[in-house]
């Protein structure tokens, strides 16, 4: 008995079978615990998707003055029933109150959403052991928070590009810009085109581009930017109107005295040097600007429009006219240099040029019509505003803006929606 014992002990084959066999479950066990909890860190991952999703869809959905309740439920059912089917339980809670304990850096708390989601699953080799099936929970908190100050919009909301920049243009406007089109190429820069604007933003998509300066935030996918003038009333038509032009060597101011009252002008041509008084002018047709013509103004205000609204008329100023205009500080067009019809006609296209010595101050609001920067000079802006339908910087010229930061104000201040924890 002893002998085959020993003889046993010294089999090395035999012993290696009862070491494999005693590990066995260790190794079995191993593999089971390894299996569920890469199936856990899955489906983990999943519902940490599905929040942050719902979450989005939330803020979106108050942003739009829609139910964020509504919302963020459809876009769970919608979008997630890879997670919630069967009999797979699940718990949604959704916050509308003010996110706290955030760094007052800008957001816009009260379109806050917070998410919290749950789920039982079972898993495979633990569930043999267990007798609860386990939870899993993910949290999720989205908020509108400030992107930036736009002082170039284009409001165009369709499937068409809203801003180009292309040709030897350089652009400079130590702001950001932003389009509400829905386009994959909602704002372009190519050629040999520089484009110095941060952040760069759009409803739909931007590409990637050297055109763009270094350090370029681009925010592609981002919240419409809302009419930064739309609370601006249009003006009375007066009872009389009339044209004005003069010729390539005059040299006038008019009218004789200020104005009081809105001057309404049926067309406006200016070939020589003309300083207008501080006041506003309705144009009922169009204003052009020739090639040599001075035009000078502190305190004036350009109104376009029609009472055909799509008749309003546009403005065409010459790559070789000087101009120095600078907008009324005062009255309901305060701070506004050319305000356009809100029903004009989109196709209607305005060229805002000027040589290298021109200077504008003051805003250019076009919502319903194009504005081009076309030319081989250059212009000069004061804390440009600038909103139009489409946006087109074109040609050899340079457009410059100075303006410090943080100027623009509540007006052109950019929301983007983003997961804040």
């Amino acid at each position: 008995m002893i002998a085959s014992f020993k003889k046993l002990w010294r089999d090395k084959r035999g012993n290696a079978l009862v070491i494999v066999g005693a590990s066995l479950p260790l190794l079995l066990g191993s593999a089971g615990l390894a299996s569920d909890t890469i199936q856990w860190a899955l489906w983990k991952r999943q519902l940490q998707k599905a929040a942050d999703s719902a979450a989005l869809a939330g803020v979106y959905a108050r942003m739009a003055t829609q139910d964020a309740p509504t919302a963020v439920n459809y876009d769970i059912s919608s979008g997630n029933n890879f997670l919630l089917t069967g009999s797979a339980a699940k718990k949604i809670t959704l916050l509308n109150a003010p996110v706290v304990g955030y760094p007052a850096n800008g957001a816009d708390y009260n379109n806050a959403v917070s998410v919290q989601l749950q789920i039982q699953r079972t898993l495979g080799f633990s569930s043999l052991f267990l007798r609860t099936t386990p939870i899993i929970t993910a949290n999720a908190t989205a908020a509108a928070v400030q992107s930036g100050e736009y002082c170039a919009q284009a409001q165009i909301n369709t499937n068409t590009t809203g801003i180009s920049a292309g040709g030897n243009v350089t652009v400079d406007l130590k702001c950001g810009m932003i389009t509400n089109s829905t386009s994959m190429d909602a704002a372009v820069a190519f050629g040999s085109s520089s484009v110095t604007a941060s952040p760069v933003a759009a409803v739909g998509g931007l590409d990637k581009t050297d055109n763009w300066a270094t350090g370029t935030v681009l925010l592609p996918f981002t919240l419409a930017q809302p009419d930064p003038y739309a609370d601006i009333p249009a003006p009375t038509i007066p009872a009389s109107c009339s044209s004005f032009s003069d010729n390539p060597q005059s040299n006038q101011t008019w009218p004789a005295t200020a104005p009081t009252a809105p001057v309404c002008i049926t067309n406006m041509t200016v070939k020589g040097t003309l300083t207008l008084q501080p006041g506003t002018y309705i144009l009922t047709g169009d204003m052009k600007v020739n090639s040599g013509a001075i035009v000078n103004c502190t305190g004036c205000t350009f109104i376009m429009t029609n009472s055909t609204a799509t008749d309003t008329g546009t403005v065409d100023i010459n790559g070789g006219a000087t101009m120095n205009l600078t907008a009324s500080d005062t009255g309901t067009y305060k701070g506004i240099l050319f305000y356009s019809n809100r029903g004009a006609d989109p196709t209607d296209v305005n060229k805002i040029n000027g040589n290298s010595a021109s200077m504008f101050k003051g805003a250019f609001y076009f919502p319903h019509q194009q504005v081009e920067f076309t030319g081989t000079a250059g212009v000069t802006f004061q804390c440009i505003k600038l909103v139009s339908w489409q946006l087109t910087f074109l040609g050899n010229s340079t457009v410059k803006n100075n303006c410090p930061p943080g100027w623009y104000g509540d007006r052109f201040v950019g929301r983007h929606v983003r997961l804040v924890a």
